[in-house]
C-alpha cells in the first residue's frame, strides 16, 4: 500500500516550504531544478513512492503513432524517423492502428511507457484531437508531440506536411500540357485534410488551365480495390488523365484500365502520389509526386527534441514542396475516345 505523503515531513527534510513541496508534487514548472531535486531526495529518504509524474522518465523513448503499414508512404517515413531518432540517441516505440486497437488505447500505452515525446504520422491525430489533448496535453507531464502530414488547426501543434495542393496542381498541369482536357482526381476519404487539400489543388488548377471542362473528384479508401472502383467511374465519364492521391490507388487504377481493354498511357494516363520505392519498377513505371520524406522527418524530429528539452519552437504548420517524377504511366492524350 502506498504511504500517504505528509507535506510537512518532506518540507522539513528538504528545507523548503510546504507550498514548494506541493508545487513539485503537482509537477509545476515554476520550481527551480535544484529545489525540485531536494524535494525528490527528501521523498526517497522518507520512503515515499514518487508520484507517476515525478518518476524518472525514460528520456530516450519517443512514440511513433502511424497508420496501417500497408499505406505506401508509411514504411519509408517510419524508417526515416527511426534513423533520425537513433542519430540523437532516442529509442522509438512504434504503434500502428492495427497493433494498438484504437486512439485511446495507444495513447494510454504511450503514457504508461513514460515517453518523452510523440510523433503522429499521416493524420492519425486528425480524427481524434480530443483524445490527443486529453492524454498528452492534459497529462500532468505535458508530453510534447508533433504531426507529419496531419495539419489540424484544432490541435495547434507543429505539423510538417507535403504541399498536397501544389503537388496536385503540378499533376494537372503535367497532364494538361500533354494534351489532356478530361482530367479526374481520385483521393482519400473527405474527412482527411490531405484529401481536402488535394481536391482544392485540383479544382484550382482545373479552373486555371481548362475552366470549361467538367471537374471530377472521387473520394475513396486508400486501397487497390477502391482505386479500381473509382477508375471504373472515371472511365465511364470519358476521363483520359487520372490523378491518384496515393500509389495504392494508382495500382488499382492501372489494373482496372487494363481490365477494360485499354492501355496505359496510350489510352489513359495515370499519375500517383508518394513515389514509393517500388513505383519505378511497376509496369509501366509510375509517374508520381515524390514526398520529401527525409527533410520532413528531420524537421519533425528536430522540433520534437527542442520541445522535449523545454524549447518553444513555432507551433505552426510547415509545408514542404513535393517533386513530380515523370515516368511512363503518363503520356500524350489519345486522339479520340476509346471508351
Amino acid at each position: 500500500m502506498t504511504k500517504k505523503i505528509r507535506l510537512a515531513d518532506v518540507a522539513a527534510v528538504a528545507g523548503v516550504s510546504t507550498a514548494t513541496v506541493s508545487r513539485v508534487l503537482n509537477a509545476k514548472s515554476t520550481v527551480a531544478t535544484g529545489t525540485k531535486q531536494l524535494v525528490l531526495q527528501a521523498l526517497d529518504e522518507l520512503g515515499y513512492e514518487r508520484p507517476d509524474a515525478l518518476r524518472d522518465r525514460s528520456d530516450d523513448r519517443v512514440g511513433i503513432v502511424a497508420p496501417d503499414l500497408n499505406t505506401p508512404s508509411a514504411p519509408e517515413y517510419i524508417q526515416e524517423l527511426v534513423d533520425q531518432l537513433s542519430l540523437r540517441d532516442y529509442a522509438p516505440i512504434l504503434l500502428t492502428h492495427s497493433s494498438a486497437g484504437g486512439t485511446e488505447k495507444y495513447l494510454q500505452m504511450l503514457v504508461k511507457q513514460n515517453v518523452s515525446g510523440v510523433i503522429f504520422l499521416s493524420g492519425v491525430a486528425n480524427e481524434s484531437d480530443y483524445d490527443v489533448r486529453r492524454y498528452l496535453d492534459e497529462d500532468e507531464r505535458q508530453i510534447p508531440y508533433v504531426t507529419i502530414n496531419g495539419r489540424n488547426p484544432n490541435i495547434g501543434v507543429p505539423d510538417f506536411s507535403s504541399d498536397d495542393v501544389g503537388a496536385v496542381k503540378d499533376s494537372v498541369r503535367h497532364l494538361y500540357h500533354s494534351g489532356h482536357r478530361s482530367i479526374g482526381l481520385i483521393t482519400g476519404p473527405e474527412r482527411f485534410r490531405p484529401a481536402q487539400d488535394m481536391a482544392m489543388g485540383y479544382r484550382q488548377a482545373m479552373m486555371e488551365m481548362c475552366p470549361d471542362t467538367d471537374q471530377t473528384v472521387l473520394h475513396s479508401h486508400y486501397s487497390v480495390e477502391s482505386g479500381g472502383r473509382a477508375t471504373d467511374t472515371m472511365l465511364d465519364l470519358g476521363v483520359t488523365g487520372i490523378i491518384c492521391g496515393s500509389d495504392l490507388l494508382v495500382l488499382g487504377a492501372i489494373r482496372q484500365i487494363r481490365q477494360r481493354g485499354l492501355r496505359v498511357p496510350e489510352d489513359v494516363s495515370v499519375v500517383g502520389y508518394d513515389d514509393s520505392p517500388l513505383m519505378a519498377f511497376t509496369d509501366p513505371p509510375l509517374t508520381s509526386n515524390r514526398q520529401p520524406v527525409r527533410q520532413i522527418s528531420s524537421a519533425a524530429v528536430n522540433t520534437l527534441v527542442d520541445l522535449m528539452k523545454g524549447g518553444n519552437p513555432p507551433r505552426v504548420p510547415f509545408t514542404f514542396r513535393s517533386e513530380l517524377i515523370t515516368r511512363e504511366s503518363s503520356g500524350a492524350a489519345p486522339n479520340q475516345s476509346q471508351f
